[in-house]
């Protein structure tokens, strides 16, 4: 096997290896879970032998890091992307939220990785505040700009991500699952947690409405 370069920089076959290890673990989590993604299991998976899995990753560890934020990286990219083209903190919200359902029907093994490795304590995903990082900006964002009322945008920023991932891990074992209605129903939901109320113009009282009435 071919010495690494002095200053530690993959080459383009080391590159291409390493791409290749990275979707052999995604693959096995997929169908195994995260415990059976094994050295080994990987190697045999990629076709390669363990000595070069751990030449391309000293541990599993590694590796399994790896993965996980080649396929964190992934959904940022396309979240980012439809956010930029966004009109406004509002729409900027909105698009956050669709895209990040949205995802999920695109790239169904990188959620399956997300969600087992969510369970393992160990990796970078394990913190929820991490996770909804771009949406806490989101919606601080919309604050200063007066769109939005006030709350804290970290607490909110959890109370949505924790509705878009009891979406998700409900349609994971329900495919059926219309995940187009629950993407409408999470952007009503959104929107009713930030926005400003509307002023309403107080009713005019009728003789009637003044009398008090009986609970019962």
């Amino acid at each position: 096997m071919a010495p690494r370069r002095a200053d530690a920089t993959p080459t383009a076959t080391e590159q291409v290896r390493r791409g290749q290890l990275i979707e052999a673990t995604i693959d096995l989590i997929c169908d195994r879970g995260c415990a059976a993604a094994s050295l080994s299991a990987i190697a045999q998976q990629a076709g390669m032998s363990k000595a070069a899995v751990l030449y391309h990753f000293s541990s599993k560890d590694n590796l399994t890091q790896a993965t996980l934020t080649h396929v964190l990286d992934s959904v940022t990219a396309y979240v980012t992307e439809r956010v930029a083209h966004a009109a406004g903190p509002k729409g900027a919200v909105v698009a956050y939220v669709r895209s990040v359902v949205g995802y999920q029907r695109t790239e169904r093994r990188h959620v399956r990785v997300i969600a087992e490795m969510l369970l393992d304590r160990r990796s970078g995903a394990a913190s929820p505040v991490g996770r909804w990082g771009m949406l806490v900006r989101l919606l601080a964002d919309g604050q200063r700009a007066g769109v939005f009322r006030e709350f804290d945008p970290q607490m909110v920023a959890l109370a949505v991500g924790g509705a878009i991932e009891g979406v998700i891990s409900h349609w994971l074992t329900h495919p059926e699952f219309d995940l187009d209605a629950a993407a409408d129903e999470l952007e009503t939901f959104t929107l009713y947690a930030i926005e400003r109320p509307r002023t309403r113009l107080p009713a005019q009282a009728s003789p009637a409405s003044s009398v008090p009435r009986s609970v019962l």
